[in-house]
């Protein structure tokens, strides 16, 4: 489903993504995990046209995707719920929404998608009126997910969906992550620092170090190998 060859991505000098390659089929959930630092960020906003690589190509069910416009890869079906949430603080639960399906014209559809998050969120069913900014932080994740979903994504980009929150909600979110994926056969391409939790809930996964991919494979691989489980896992 998305491709990534050989990606060079730069920030001005600084050479951010060397030589990045990988796949990702439907209905997968894959994860980047790595270090602070390591480039897991930028090989999302590469793929979202945000900082688009200087070498390389992209692939989104065989489309060229790297010269591409960040609305266009929206059109695509390619959606990013990015890190520290970024809502709009002074719109309603409901006006966030409504900013997800901003591209859409299904009326029906998108009507039927926000009866779902809805349902998938009961939280924000209650507060659809409160102001965004006014949630707490495990509220405004849900919120930016939901914004997301309201694209009707076929591939979910996620950026630390646990970073700031609680446990007890951490685990929520991923079940939710996990519960999109079964439901709706969303593919999702997870970058999360708690590696335990995204091994957890991937099927396959990269490991990332100083903007380049060093080790891919099945997520039970990854837990089992020494040096991941030393590095990441702390064990």
């Amino acid at each position: 489903m998305l491709k990534l060859k050989n990606i060079q991505t730069f920030y001005g000098n600084i050479h951010a993504l060397k030589d990045v390659s990988i796949e990702i089929s439907e209905g997968e959930i894959v994860t980047l995990i790595g270090a602070n630092g390591a480039g897991k960020t930028t090989t999302l906003m590469s793929i979202s046209g945000i900082a688009p690589p200087r070498l390389g190509e992209i692939y989104f069910e065989d489309q060229p995707i790297h010269n591409l416009s960040p609305n266009q890869i929206v059109e695509l079906g390619i959606c990013q719920v990015p890190e520290g949430r970024r809502i709009f603080p002074y719109l309603t639960v409901l006006e966030n929404l409504d900013m997800g399906a901003f591209l859409r014209s299904d009326k029906e559809n998108i009507k039927k998608d926000l009866d779902y998050v809805l349902e998938l969120f009961p939280i924000l069913a209650e507060r659809r009126h409160q102001a965004g900014g006014t949630l707490s932080g495990g509220e405004q994740q849900m919120l930016a997910i939901s914004r997301a979903l309201m694209s009707k994504p076929r591939l979910l980009l996620m950026d630390e969906p646990s970073l700031g929150l609680a446990p007890i909600v951490v685990q929520q979110i991923f079940e939710i992550i996990s519960k999109i994926n079964s439901e709706s056969n969303t593919t999702i391409f997870l970058v999360e620092q708690n590696a335990n939790l995204a091994l957890k809930a991937a099927h396959r996964g990269y490991v990332m170090e100083n903007g380049r991919i060093t080790i891919g494979d099945t997520t039970d691989n990854l837990m089992s190998n020494e040096d991941v489980r030393k590095a990441y896992l702390g064990m």
